[in-house]
């Protein structure tokens, strides 16, 4: 019994060592926040929350008409800016073709003054273009587009909701990029390649093995203890002398397959097994 006993527990160890399982796992995906580029109250919304939305699908629409006045007026600007440097070269001209029939009837002084105007002139023109295009995106932006197909989830915003430029409003989770991170003890992973095989089961589809393989194996988890904490103290958790924790390293899974009546969840419960080659 002794020898049997030995042989199971060697052999468990050996399949341990061998193929490392963790409980500790979640669905991950790279989630956008969607952020307008203007400020403004919200006149439309074109989805819903919890929908699937296509790459470009416009989202919601901020009011414009605020910034289709800014375009009036960088238009106006941009008129009168072109007068401007017609009147000037119009004068450079005729003093220069004066200064070429009767040489020294203009002073050499005036002469300079004049070119100084036109360069003026066009800069100012040039500054007027240049609000003209800034003018025509903040209009553009008045509308915004999902940057890459993804579910939206956690959608508040209402009609009339006042949004503020560079503040995120809309999270909109990238349906290409899900992956499984699963926990495994710093014990658990030496030997552990990208490229080796890996089992996924779903806490929500237990009955369903997913096949995937090891995308990368993290590099780094964050300190607990001396960090700084009150007082400018650092912290240190208390741990019993005769017990020593081993810490948790990620190791990211990327699925080969995925059922087509399975949809994968941000933060739902996975449990992961490695193969090692």
């Amino acid at each position: 019994m002794v020898i049997a006993t030995g042989l199971v527990v060697a052999h468990e160890y050996i399949h341990h060592e061998s193929q490392p399982w963790t409980r500790d796992g979640q669905v991950r995906a790279h989630i956008i926040t969607v952020t307008p580029r203007v400020t403004g109250p919200v006149t439309n919304i074109a989805i819903k929350d919890n929908t699937l939305v296509e790459k470009g699908q416009l989202l919601f629409e901020i009011d414009d008409s605020v910034y289709q006045a800014e375009l009036h007026k960088a238009i106006a600007a941009q008129s009168q800016a072109q007068a401007q440097v017609k009147k000037a070269k119009n004068e450079q001209r005729r003093s220069f073709n004066l200064e070429q029939k009767t040489p020294g009837s203009v002073p050499t002084l005036q002469l300079n003054n004049l070119t100084s105007a036109v360069e003026t002139a066009v800069a100012s023109l040039e500054s007027a273009n240049a609000s003209i295009e800034s003018a025509k995106l903040d209009l553009e932006f008045t509308k915004v587009y999902a940057p890459t197909t993804g579910y939206v989830t956690n959608f508040n915003l209402r009609e009339g909701s006042q949004v503020v430029a560079n503040n995120a409003v809309v999270a909109l989770i990238d349906k290409e990029s899900f992956w499984i991170e699963g926990f495994f003890k710093e014990t658990e992973i030496e030997g552990v390649q990208v490229g080796d095989t890996a089992m996924v089961t779903l806490m929500m589809r237990s009955n369903t093995a997913l096949e995937g393989h090891v995308e990368s194996v993290g590099y780094g988890i964050a300190k607990q203890d001396g960090s700084t904490g009150v007082n400018l103290l650092p912290n240190v958790n208390p741990n019993f002398q005769w017990i020593r924790l081993a810490q948790r390293i990620p190791v990211k899974v990327k699925l080969t397959h995925l059922p087509e009546d399975l949809e994968l969840r941000v933060g739902t419960t996975a449990s992961v097994q490695v193969f090692k080659k």
